[in-house]
């Protein structure tokens, strides 16, 4: 029966050069700012906004991203110790984002940019709506490659071996779990936004359904994932899931204002962007 479960031993390193790590999971982050990009340059020409727009757009973001992961998981999660070592938490490398402080930070940033750039704030709500969902794919793929955040013991026959972990024991690979669901809510998205063009007939529906599926997902998903910190034991719900319950929230608040008070904006001006 054994045989059915993949034994995982990944090294985390893909290569070294020069004394310097080059780790899958960096490499995925990267591919995931790059497939925003390409979602961001495919919205702009479908709705004849000039592409050089999104170089000042993809900066906001990639700090927001960077900045509000780190100190999620710092505030969130291990705030006893970092504050303790307070010279830890700009050490990145040795692990410790939290996609919740990411979507603050994300938030932050969106915040800022309207505020400087005169996009309103709804508007760009909906298109990094997405936008995110495929990045937190491969994201999470990366965490795969780490063998990290991954679930309880199953006998599914997908069960992974985290051998590097020190498991012996098959566990639900989470990652790939939430992997799929984001990419499912991207396609979702996708088809909202340039067949049903969901974000100029009804703004903010996108963001709404975006927050619902992607935080009910993670919800649901940390039932059979273990607990990232100690004292999540014993917890009915998990730091995950009560951090979710805000957005979902949240994304249902939204739905329900576009639905009800959203006004149309202009549609868009196909193959106008430069």
């Amino acid at each position: 029966m054994n045989l059915l479960f993949i034994n995982w031993n990944v090294d985390p390193v893909f290569f070294t050069i020069f004394g310097f790590q080059v780790r899958y999971y960096g490499i995925l982050f990267a591919i995931a700012f790059v497939a925003s990009y390409w979602v961001f340059t495919r919205m702009y020409k479908f709705e004849g906004i000039k592409i050089s727009e999104i170089d000042n757009l993809a900066f906001y973001v990639g700090i927001g991203v960077v900045v509000g992961a780190r100190l999620g998981h710092v505030l969130f999660y291990q705030p006893e110790y970092y504050f303790s070592h307070p010279w830890h938490i700009l050490n990145i490398r040795e692990g410790g984002l939290a996609s919740h402080g990411a979507a603050i930070g994300i938030l932050i940033a969106l915040a800022l940019y309207s505020r400087k750039y005169k996009r309103p704030f709804i508007w760009l709500l909906d298109r990094i709506s997405l936008a995110v969902p495929i990045a937190g794919m491969f994201v999470r793929l990366g965490n795969l490659m780490n063998s990290e955040i991954y679930g309880h013991v199953t006998n599914l026959p997908w069960g992974i071996i985290f051998l590097r972990e020190g498991e012996t024991l098959p566990k639900h690979p989470t990652q790939i779990y939430e992997a799929l669901a984001y990419l499912t809510i991207f396609f979702v998205l996708y088809w909202m936004h340039f067949k049903k063009e969901c974000a100029f007939k009804k703004p903010g529906m996108q963001f709404g359904v975006f927050l619902s599926l992607l935080f009910l997902s993670r919800f649901l998903i940390e039932f059979i994932k273990n607990d990232q910190v100690g004292f999540e034991q014993g917890m009915a719900l998990n730091m995950g899931q009560i951090l979710s319950i805000p957005f979902i929230l949240a994304g249902i608040g939204f739905i329900i204002y576009a639905n009800k008070y959203a006004k149309p904006n202009a549609r868009p001006q196909n193959g106008k962007g430069k």
